[in-house]
């Protein structure tokens, strides 16, 4: 007897000199549909909170932090992600022969990563105001995360047979159902195989990952810096991948919409950096046995810090605005006072008189 349940996945027949495309994507256990979008959505977002579950105990924060910035954060991603995707790709929805209500359907794909981030970063904001964390040592801390989700995220769009560029004849081409070029992309049909554009954005998102990881593990960048050059990295590489797609998509003056858009958050972002160049900031999280701390290299040798931890014997007593460049510490003296980082003395110090500021 056949066995019930969900049914293996099954491949289009294998071309060597080519990548294959799985030909289910859906599969039904009963009633129910186990959609492989969902899965690499999900897998991503766990992914991306264990990362960054990690970088912000290291940074202080309580325990499972994430999962109350996640509530915020993930529901807002996908909304964002939708409604941006929607206004790039207007016609599939409201066109002569469009569905309105599909608009709705998220399990069929289509994300926008700009409006994911967006709205995203909205939940994340909302998240530590709920939490009294630093916004910006929160986005910092969960940044190298963020690529790593939409690189697994990616491997939904392989499945659903989207997000593939112009026609192909190499090894790494990718194979894409008849049915599936006549239905998107009926200028291409006889073609067979094509760019593949998810897997090149898999592959730039891991590479960005590691850099934003590698380069905030040396610099330790602080103030939103880590998010910037994410934003920098990523813009430059969708750039580029987004000039291989075929899909519909709103252009203006030769590119696509979302070539804009990667063209102005890397002017933005590379702007925020240069204003908050050696900007220092040290965290204090309340009631945490542990802080938080970004800074200007030199200006944490000056003061002692070494790889986000505090000297012996050394207590934060107060955490300034990113873009303030002043810190805090204490040191306990016979006198009670404090030496500043830079080395002039600060205020007395009293038991209780240590503050966080929420930069959210």
């Amino acid at each position: 007897m056949p066995r019930r349940g969900c049914a293996p996945i099954r491949f289009m027949p294998v071309d060597l000199a080519s990548i294959p495309s799985p030909s289910e994507s859906v599969w039904h256990l009963g009633p129910l549909p186990i959609r492989a979008y969902a899965l690499c959505l999900i897998a991503g977002i766990v992914a991306a909170c264990w990362i960054a579950e990690a970088r912000m105990r290291r940074r202080g924060a309580p325990q499972w932090a994430v999962l109350d910035i996640a509530v915020w954060a993930v529901p807002f991603g996908i909304a964002g992600g939708r409604i941006y995707h929607v206004f790039t790709s207007p016609d599939a929805y409201f066109g002569p022969d469009g569905d309105p209500w599909q608009a709705l359907a998220v399990w069929n794909g289509g994300l926008g990563i700009p409006g994911a981030i967006l709205l995203g970063g909205v939940g994340v904001w909302l998240g530590c105001r709920q939490l009294k964390l630093p916004f910006t040592m929160v986005a910092d801390a969960i940044v190298p995360g963020i690529p790593v989700a939409q690189a697994i995220g990616r491997l939904g769009n392989w499945f659903n047979q989207e997000l593939y560029g112009k026609p192909l004849e190499a090894w790494w081409a990718l194979q894409i159902d008849a049915d599936i070029v006549r239905r998107h992309t009926p200028e291409y049909i006889g073609y067979t195989t094509f760019h593949p554009a998810f897997l090149y954005e898999l592959l730039w998102n891991l590479g960005v990952a590691l850099v934003v990881w590698l380069a905030d593990r040396r610099v330790k960048f602080g103030a939103g810096r880590a998010v910037a050059l994410y934003v920098v990295l990523y813009g430059i590489g969708r750039f580029w991948i987004e000039g291989l797609r075929i899909d519909d998509a709103q252009a203006f003056m030769g590119l696509r919409l979302n070539q804009w858009t990667s063209i102005i958050v890397v002017v933005l972002a590379v702007a925020y950096l240069l204003i908050v160049r050696g900007t220092r900031q040290v965290f204090v999280l309340e009631g945490g046995e542990r802080i938080a701390v970004a800074w200007d290299s030199e200006a944490a040798k000056a003061a002692g810090y070494v790889d986000g931890a505090l000297p012996k014997g050394v207590e934060l007593t107060e955490a300034e605005d990113a873009g303030s460049g002043g810190t805090e510490h204490s040191r306990p003296e016979e006198d009670g006072v404090a030496d500043e980082p830079g080395g002039e003395p600060a205020e007395e110090t009293r038991p209780g008189a240590g503050t966080t500021r929420d930069d959210g």
